[in-house]
């Protein structure tokens, strides 16, 4: 049984303005705190590993670590252009990065792996892109267009109804695109 991975990015807890800017449909900042919490622990047990693709938080360091307290999951950071409340506590992540390749068991591939590309931002190209290596970011709150010729898409929580994206469900959206291998002999 493959362990549960899960993908997600700018849940800019604490964050006032952000309901405002990405148009997010909470009452108040206290609402949007809660229904993140909420949808976060839906999805992710407490054995499960978590790829946060930057921008956990932007309330102080105290707020901060009692929302992490609260979060499920083995959480896995790739730091965002606001993580100076999160890296005060350091000790709550498995690992904090700025850049990560990430290789995945997968059946399905002929090596038997996935690999995977975790950024905060979005990459034009990236390490594999032309062989089927997929990138994962945030940053952008859905208002970069989705390329369906690309193997990437944005993980953030404004683009997936605030939930975090399993593993299986990442795999099932790059299936839709529409990415051939440039150099794969032509029919």
């Amino acid at each position: 049984m493959k362990p549960n991975i899960f993908f997600t990015a700018d849940h800019h807890f604490g964050h006032e303005n952000i309901i405002k800017f990405s148009e997010r449909p909470f009452e108040s900042l206290e609402h949007m705190n809660e229904e993140l919490i909420k949808r976060w622990n839906e999805k992710i047990g407490k054995d499960d590993t978590v790829y946060h693709l930057g921008d956990m938080s932007l309330g102080k360091p105290d707020f901060t670590k009692e929302i992490l307290d609260r979060l499920n999951g083995n959480i896995h950071l790739i730091k965002g252009n606001h993580e100076g409340a999160a890296l005060t506590y350091p000790k709550r992540f498995a690992s904090i990065r700025d850049y990560h390749e990430l290789k995945i068991d997968e059946s399905e591939n002929s090596n038997g792996k996935q690999k995977i590309i975790l950024f905060h931002y979005a990459m034009r190209t990236w390490n594999g892109s032309h062989r089927g290596v997929w990138q994962l970011y945030g940053h952008s709150h859905g208002t970069l267009p989705d390329d369906e010729m690309a193997l990437s898409f944005d993980v953030g929580v404004d683009c997936h109804n605030f939930y975090p994206v399993s593993y299986e469900e990442v795999k099932e959206i790059m299936k839709r695109k529409k990415w051939t291998p440039p150099f794969a002999p032509r029919s």
